[in-house]
């Protein structure tokens, strides 16, 4: 593994302290739907992270205006792929192994899109936005 993946992983702790703060949050004090709370928290934790990956994690001088572009166009296939199959995994989870009340699905969908979210935020963002 190299040094940016860990420096990534360090940039993602902090924004997704913040995404998930405001998506748990918006479910269960503001009663916002799961993909409300999860749209609403992943662009503030998007914004969060593109100004410290920017900076820290990638050390890029891409341009602003067309990394930025890349950037949310990453932001927003990643999210879309990663909560979708994090809210069927959770799904398939709890009809298949059940040791948490129903309720909880969502609670699950969210952790489980967090972490591929992850997964494809990164190789997104070092392929195709913070380039060298």
């Amino acid at each position: 593994m190299n040094h940016s993946f860990f420096r990534f992983l360090l940039v993602g702790l902090i924004n997704t302290a913040v995404g998930l703060s405001v998506m748990y949050a918006l479910l269960h004090l503001a009663h916002v739907s799961y993909w409300g709370a999860t749209l609403i928290g992943n662009t503030i934790g998007a914004i969060v992270s593109y100004c410290l990956n920017r900076l820290f994690t990638f050390r890029s001088h891409a341009p602003i205006g067309s990394s930025a572009f890349r950037f949310a166009l990453v932001i927003m296939v990643s999210y879309f792929f990663a909560y979708r199959l994090g809210k069927q995994l959770a799904h398939w989870t709890m009809g298949t192994v059940s040791l948490l009340p129903a309720q909880y699905t969502d609670d699950m969908a969210i952790l489980f899109g967090t972490a591929l979210y992850t997964i494809f935020n990164y190789l997104g963002q070092k392929r195709l936005v913070f380039i060298k």
